[in-house]
């Protein structure tokens, strides 16, 4: 089946690439009255966050807790105990040990860290490197 907007080529790796078809798209992208509206509403969305980054006294620390919860949810699905107060304090050092369960949303916070500063580095086909640092076992592990 086609799609409009480009085709699906499977590469040499086996991994399947996204090649758009020619611009402008035929037939013309038609933009309906309601269209309209939900591209009016998405604007003002991403202008309220554009917004919102200017008053943030420290925009990163706010991205660090989303990835941190979203580690922890993430972990959490797969049946980790670990609660945010248990990934605190060990970030902050108030803890002496790390259980598996703290361990499990460190290695989740370090992949989506690990994928987010090298968004600009590497194409998306390619997170294959952040699945790799998620499922490895920590290095002090490996040498003890």
């Amino acid at each position: 089946m086609g799609r409009r907007s480009g085709i699906f080529v499977t590469q040499p790796g086996g991994y399947k690439a996204f090649v758009p078809h020619p611009m402008p798209p035929r037939p013309p992208v038609v933009i309906d009255e309601k269209t309209q509206v939900l591209l009016s509403r998405a604007d003002r969305a991403l202008a309220r966050l554009d917004g919102i980054s200017y008053i943030l006294p420290d925009p990163d620390l706010s991205v660090a807790m989303y990835i941190t919860k979203e580690a922890l949810l993430s972990s959490q699905i797969e049946g980790t105990q670990a609660s945010l107060v248990d990934v605190l304090e060990f970030e902050a050092g108030e803890r002496s040990f790390k259980s598996e369960d703290v361990e499990e949303v460190m290695n989740h916070i370090k992949a989506m860290s690990y994928g987010l500063d090298r968004l600009n580095d590497i194409p998306m086909s390619r997170n294959s490197t952040m699945k790799g640092s998620l499922l490895s076992p920590p290095p002090e592990a490996c040498h003890p």
